[in-house]
């Protein structure tokens, strides 16, 4: 099965790359549709940021932003709630939310009740501080480590779907995103299936600076963020999240085609290749 593509819907005027132009719920509901139409296999809902230095949002207000736009989209596609709230997880999914993208690593019970799925990701303290000089003896070994005995924690409470994510990005520097981009066969060798999020995330734009120039702003960081997920794809991770649908729904097709030998997470070649389809 190729690499799904989870499209990223932030209800919220303070996210690093799109932050106010879906905080209004139709404008919310439309591009949600928008990335259902480019191929979104899952749309991810979120109505706080986690942005490094983001503030938390309260309750009332992130369920006014989140719960109309996952009860639009739900009918049409599988739809992640994005959040770090009990309420916000129950309510969302009581809306037609089937998985919850849970950055604190505390949703388990949530999830296991619900009878729905759940993402775990790694984080370095808490958005608002994750990136005050992060440090690791071994960031491999101990995200590793750490997503290990969240997962086999969830599958404890009664969780079925579990997916980890290395929280790329998330109390990192770009040495240390890059060591677990690097590992990324060893984190799907693990067993659970991986979410890679990395889309126009700061390391990118760091990588991709121009010589002597500052680090490249978030609406120039596409280039960097597909070669990041098709990477990703390569090395066999179950979903990737991101900004730009489209291009990466093509480039996970692709992948899966050439991949059709056996390879981690990928269909045989003839599935994926129309019939009497030339090159």
């Amino acid at each position: 099965m190729r690499t799904l593509v989870m499209g990223v819907v932030n209800v919220t005027p303070d996210s690093f790359f799109d932050g106010g132009r879906y905080l209004e719920t139709a404008a919310a509901i439309a591009h949600g549709e928008e990335l259902i139409a480019a191929g979104a296999d899952i749309v991810d809902v979120g109505g706080e940021s986690t942005r490094p230095g983001a503030l938390p949002v309260g309750l009332d207000e992130e369920l006014r932003r989140v719960l109309p736009v996952v009860a639009a989209l739900a009918p049409r596609c599988r739809v992640s709630i994005d959040t770090m709230k009990p309420q916000v997880a129950r309510e969302a999914v009581a809306a037609g939310a089937t998985l919850v993208n849970d950055v604190s690593c505390s949703l388990a019970p949530v999830a296991a009740a619900a009878g729905v799925g759940l993402a775990l990701m790694h984080m370095h303290g808490t958005p608002a501080t994750m990136q005050a000089n992060p440090r690791y003896r071994d960031v491999v070994a101990e995200v590793a480590s750490f997503l290990a005995a969240a997962a086999a924690a969830a599958h404890h409470e009664g969780v079925e779907e579990v997916y980890v994510d290395p929280g790329i990005g998330f109390g990192k520097t770009v040495a240390h995103n890059l060591a677990l981009l690097a590992a990324l066969p060893e984190l799907v060798e693990a067993g659970e299936p991986v979410l890679v999020g990395v889309s126009r995330k700061q390391f990118i734009g760091r990588i991709s600076a121009r010589p002597g120039s500052d680090p490249l702003p978030p609406e120039e960081r596409f280039e960097g963020s597909l070669a990041s997920a098709v990477h990703a794809m390569v090395c066999g991770v179950a979903v990737v999240r991101v900004h730009d649908v489209a291009p990466t729904r093509d480039a996970a097709l692709l992948v899966a085609a050439a991949l059709g030998d056996g390879s981690p997470g990928a269909p045989r070649a003839e599935a994926a290749v129309p019939s009497g389809a030339s090159a």
